[in-house]
């Protein structure tokens, strides 16, 4: 089966979007990658996208405005991405602007932006969307979902795998080995924290808004990291918290990032994107460490997507920091670095249409696995 995969995500830079076939088993699937696109939001459509994230009140036109053009784009990703309409379905994540985890006796609770329907109908094919909401209602973190995706994607190699997106949050996934004592122990996965949504606001804040983020890596090239400011940030609850666990803008946003420039004021602007840079590598490699500690796993290798992997003082950092773990780019398994996540939502409808289960509950949390996501047709 043909199915096209679109994913926006927290740095909301635009849509990620994958032409991909899929057969056989759903779980060890033949997959080839056909084609990736990346298509831009026009800054307006940004800003407005994590200025409603950051909590700005917008009307009800303007949230019903703000949907249609983020849909929109979506739209336009598809038809860059497949323009011989050989997709037979497409998945849409959607573009998240709030996401609570659970809370006490609280469910948890997340927002994408999207008209499904408007999307089915403007590209005339179905359209499988809203995954998180099923595992959130049954207590779920509803993220990360793409663990188990990573898991029948990468499939097993002879000791722990290790795969991490960096977008604006990192998140990362564990994959058992193929033998030995662990070989049928469940995916791990969480959120580990920021990876580039506090660099970015701070570019921002430096640059008067003229530098949406820190391109290569140039600005933090320049300064130094404060590893007593780092030390003291992983101690942060979040950062020793066990997983599931999950995060977003909504906790690492515009205001977390005032509060540690505050903290940091005796740093130059290039030493503290420097150490927001070796922060979020480090955050990785604590969990990484605590891992081992606690006398679980270690993964041998580490594979790396996401726009971050694009900042080279970050993907050092991680090298460095990542002790023992081979750190490689996603781009030596054939996948651009930019398209996994598209790819794990074109995988999580092609199960929604096979009626296989897209959580795992060791992951999010939930109650029990469920099939994720609604279809809309094109009417």
């Amino acid at each position: 089966m043909f199915v096209l995969g679109l994913m926006s995500g927290t740095s909301a830079d635009g849509v990620e979007a994958v032409l991909a076939k899929f057969q056989g088993n759903p779980y060890q699937p033949r997959w080839s990658l056909l084609n990736s696109v990346s298509v831009p939001y026009p800054s307006a459509l940004r800003q407005g996208v994590i200025d409603a994230g950051q909590g700005k009140q917008l009307s009800s036109k303007e949230w019903l405005e703000l949907t249609e053009a983020i849909t929109e784009v979506h739209s336009q990703a598809v038809f860059d991405c497949d323009p011989k309409g050989l997709a037979e379905m497409v998945g849409c994540h959607g573009q998240t602007v709030w996401h609570r985890p659970p809370q006490l006796k609280r469910l948890g609770a997340s927002m994408q932006l999207l008209q499904a329907p408007l999307l089915a109908q403007l590209v005339n094919k179905a359209v499988v969307h809203d995954f998180r909401s099923a595992d959130l209602a049954l207590g779920g973190q509803g993220a990360p979902l793409v663990p188990i995706v990573d898991a029948a994607i990468f499939g097993k190699t002879h000791g722990w795998r290790a795969v991490l997106n960096l977008g604006g949050i990192a998140n990362i996934t564990l994959i058992p080995p193929f033998s030995g004592p662990d070989c049928c122990a469940s995916v791990f996965g969480w959120d580990c924290g920021p990876a580039n949504t506090l660099i970015d606001f701070a570019v921002q804040k430096m640059t008067n808004g003229e530098l949406a983020f820190d391109r290569d890596g140039l600005i933090a090239s320049n300064g130094s990291p404060n590893e007593e400011i780092i030390a003291r940030w992983l101690k942060e609850p979040f950062f020793q918290k066990s997983p599931p666990k999950s995060t977003g803008r909504e906790k690492f946003g515009l205001v977390d990032m005032q509060k540690r420039f505050r903290a940091a004021k005796n740093l130059s602007e290039e030493d503290f994107v420097a150490t927001l840079t070796a922060f979020s590598a480090a955050v990785v490699a604590q969990d990484l460490d605590n891992l081992t500690s606690n006398n679980l796993v270690r993964p041998i290798e580490l594979f790396v997507s996401g726009g971050g992997c694009r900042n080279q003082v970050m993907f050092d950092e991680l090298v460095k920091r990542c002790r023992g773990v081979r750190v490689l780019t996603i781009e030596q398994t054939g996948i651009p670095i930019e398209a996994r996540e598209a790819l794990a939502f074109a995988v999580l409808a092609w199960w929604h249409s096979h009626q296989i289960q897209g959580n795992s509950p060791a992951i999010t949390g939930a109650k029990r696995a469920v099939v994720l996501g609604s279809r809309v047709n094109p009417v």
